[in-house]
C-alpha cells in the first residue's frame, strides 16, 4: 500500500491486514441459461479467486429452487478441490437435519482423503423452504430441534466415538463450522466451535450475537466468520447494480414463492423506473438489499474495517451473485485488491 494514500484509507487497511477473506458461491442459474452452466460457472470462479488470494471457497445447499444449481453441495465441493490446488473448499453450509450424520461424516471423509488439509465442514439446521420440499426430504421443521444431537453424532465419528466406524472419515481433520444466528451461536460456544454469523440490516443485533459467542466460548479460542454481502465498483451505483439481480430474486421468492434465475440488472432497473413493481414489492427490494455493502473500494474497505472492528470478526465470508460473470469477477478482484490481497 502507498503511503500516499489518505489516511483513512491506511487506518482502514490496517485494520483488515490480519482478517482472512474467503468466497462463498452458491451457484445461482443466470436467466436463460442452462443449471450445468452456473455449475461449471461456479467452478471456473473457484480458480479465479484462488489466484486473487481468498483463502477458501465455500458452496451452499438447496433444494428445488429454480434459481439454483447448487443442490449437492458436497457433490460441488468435490469438483470445486479437484479443479484448484490451493483455496480451502467446503460448504456453506450442509444443512445436518436433510441427512443422516453417518452419510455427511463419510462424505466429507472422502472429501478430505482426496484433498487432505483443505476441507472444511460448514454446517446448518435449516429445512426445505416448502411444505412439499420438507416431504421430499423426509425431514420436517421439527427435525431443526434435532440439529445439536446430529452434530454432535456427527463430530463423534470422526473422533472415532460413534455407534460405527465412519470410513474414511475416522481419525480425519475436518474443521467443522456452524452456521447460524442467535441459537445457534450458543451451541457453537458450547461446543468450542467457529461460527459462521450473517451480518445483516441490523448490525446492533450482529454485534450483540458475536459478542455472546466470544463470552460463552468453550475451548482455546473462539473464531468468528462474518457473512457479508459486498459489490465494488468504479463508482457506488456501478456497485450497487451488481446487487440488484439477487436482491430481486428475494423479492419474487417472498411474493411469488420461488427463488428465479438472476436477470439483468438492467431490466430490473427498467422496471423500477416505470413503475412496474408494486409498494410492497419495492419495500422487499429495499429490505432485501440492507444490509449489504457496496460502493467503491476505498468505500467499501472503510465499511469492512468498521464491521470487523465491532464484531472483532477473524474472518469475512464475501457473497455476491450478478447476472454477468465478469462483472462479479471483477468486484471480488477489485475487493481483494482493496483489502490488501
Amino acid at each position: 500500500m502507498s503511503t500516499s494514500a489518505p489516511p483513512a484509507e491506511r487506518a482502514a487497511r490496517a485494520v483488515l491486514a490480519g482478517t482472512r477473506w474467503s468466497v462463498l458461491d452458491r451457484a445461482l442459474i443466470r436467466q436463460g441459461r442452462p443449471a450445468a452452466e452456473a455449475l461449471r460457472e461456479a467452478v471456473d470462479f473457484a480458480r479465479d479467486v484462488e489466484e486473487l488470494g481468498y483463502h477458501r471457497f465455500w458452496v451452499a445447499e438447496h433444494h428445488a429452487v429454480p434459481g439454483v444449481a447448487g443442490a449437492a453441495p458436497t457433490v460441488l465441493a468435490a469438483a470445486v478441490a479437484a479443479a484448484t490446488s490451493r483455496i480451502r473448499v467446503g460448504t456453506g453450509g450442509v444443512m445436518l437435519p436433510n441427512h443422516r450424520p453417518l452419510v455427511v461424516a463419510e462424505q466429507f471423509g472422502v472429501l478430505a482423503a482426496l484433498h487432505p488439509g483443505r476441507i472444511d465442514m460448514g454446517l446448518g439446521r435449516s429445512v426445505g423452504f416448502t411444505e412439499a420440499v420438507r416431504r421430499a426430504l423426509g425431514a420436517d421443521r421439527s427435525a431443526m430441534a434435532g440439529f445439536a444431537d446430529q452434530l454432535t453424532e456427527l463430530l463423534d465419528y470422526f473422533a472415532g466415538r460413534g455407534p460405527v466406524r465412519a470410513v474414511p472419515a475416522e481419525g480425519l481433520d475436518v474443521p467443522a463450522f456452524v452456521l447460524a444466528t442467535d441459537t445457534g451461536a450458543d451451541l457453537a460456544a458450547e461446543l468450542g466451535l467457529p461460527l459462521v454469523l450473517a451480518a445483516g440490516a441490523d448490525r446492533d443485533r450482529t454485534r450483540a450475537t458475536a459478542a455472546r459467542y466470544r463470552a460463552a466460548f468453550r475451548g482455546d479460542r473462539p473464531y468468528l466468520v462474518l457473512g457479508v454481502n459486498v459489490a465494488v465498483g468504479a463508482t457506488t451505483a456501478a456497485a450497487r447494480r451488481l446487487q440488484l439481480p439477487e436482491a430481486w430474486a428475494v423479492v419474487h421468492s417472498r411474493t411469488r414463492g420461488d427463488f428465479p434465475p438472476l436477470r439483468p440488472p438492467a431490466e430490473i432497473s427498467a422496471d423500477l423506473a416505470a413503475g412496474t413493481p408494486t409498494e410492497r414489492e419495492r419495500r422487499y427490494l429495499d429490505e432485501a438489499l440492507a444490509g449489504q455493502l457496496a460502493g467503491t473500494e476505498a468505500e467499501v474497505a472503510a465499511a469492512l474495517a468498521e464491521l470487523v472492528t465491532a464484531t472483532g470478526a477473524d474472518e469475512v465470508l464475501v457473497s455476491l451473485a450478478t447476472h454477468d460473470r465478469a462483472q462479479q469477477l471483477d468486484s471480488y478482484r477489485r475487493l481483494a485488491h482493496a483489502v490488501g490481497l
